[in-house]
């Protein structure tokens, strides 16, 4: 008889409540992909009011001092998607679509005043690669209370969301990198919940902002090419938080210390809205030739 051919799956502390608010916040607003992001982590953690007010993707748009354009061309998202713009709370406006969106500092701050300090977003700029991927993972796999991995990333060196069986089973058993083409290409945010392993690769499971990028917003990607992503080495720079309860956070730095992993925030492009001239429409000339999150469909972040 054939030995059984196996897998290990492993899931992030708080990854089944993520999920859950997952599918009720689908999908993120115009520019709020690291919002929506955002407000999953804090979810993940049972947080989910603030002062009496739902802790959703508007809450930290808010708290983050994100922009939104003030009009997206439909082409600018992933293909069927139509975008929505029923912002709950009035975020800030900006003219120019290539600054709009969520900054890195932004995120982090947010997490840690909406969660009153109970949160820590401790951000890591890289190196990265299959061990400095898989470390972190497994630094935060280990907590026993809630954790997320909230990755900021280049979408064009990812797998489209959508692989054929036999492609994840070939990378998997086989390391084959062979897989469909990318859905888009901008900067990004979305959340990192899971990992399959198997004796050719790892792939780790991204809950993703919009349902049509893999199955409902919930796709799998290889570890060389999430790493590739997170360099982001054409684009302005991304990155990867370690959402994590502030008790843990000096565990979980001591041991990417030891991985050789870089602590510091990073420039994504976007602005804030008090860099937007105070959130009014047709401020941050200054930047205007900055990539930003989730904007264009050639070089920035929707």
């Amino acid at each position: 008889m054939r030995s059984p051919q196996l897998l290990d799956v492993a899931l992030l502390p708080g990854a089944r409540e993520l999920l859950a608010a997952h599918a009720r916040e689908l999908p993120q607003r115009d520019d709020l992909c690291g919002a929506f992001c955002g407000a999953l982590a804090l979810r993940a953690a049972a947080i989910d009011t603030s002062g009496g007010e739902p802790l959703d993707q508007d809450a930290v748009a808010l708290a983050a001092g994100s922009v939104v354009a003030g009009a997206r061309d439909p082409g600018t998202l992933p293909h069927g998607e139509r975008g929505r713009r029923d912002y709950r709370l009035r975020i800030p406006m900006i003219d120019d679509p290539d600054l709009s969106g969520t900054t890195a500092a932004g995120v982090r701050e947010a997490i840690a005043a909406l969660s009153a300090g109970a949160l820590e977003a401790i951000p890591y700029s890289g190196p990265w690669n299959a061990d400095t991927l898989a470390g972190l993972f497994e630094l935060a796999c280990a907590l026993e209370r809630p954790a997320t991995l909230l990755a900021n990333f280049a979408t064009h060196h990812l797998w489209g969301g959508r692989p054929r069986g036999e492609q994840l089973l070939d990378y998997l058993f086989d390391g084959a990198l062979d897989g469909p083409p990318p859905d888009w290409r901008v900067g990004h945010f979305a959340c990192v919940f899971g990992r399959v392993r198997g004796p050719g690769g790892s792939a780790y499971c991204l809950a993703d902002t919009y349902p049509a990028l893999g199955n409902a917003g919930v796709h799998v990607q290889p570890q060389e090419r999430l790493a590739a992503a997170l360099e982001r080495r054409d684009m302005p720079a991304g990155g990867m938080f370690a959402v994590v309860f502030a008790e843990n956070a000096a565990a979980v730095r001591a041991g990417a210390t030891a991985l050789g992993l870089r602590e510091g925030i990073w420039d994504n492009g976007t602005v804030t809205d008090g860099a937007a001239g105070a959130g009014s429409i047709g401020g941050a000339t200054a930047a205007a030739n900055a990539a930003s999150d989730d904007t264009t469909p050639s070089e920035s972040d929707p």
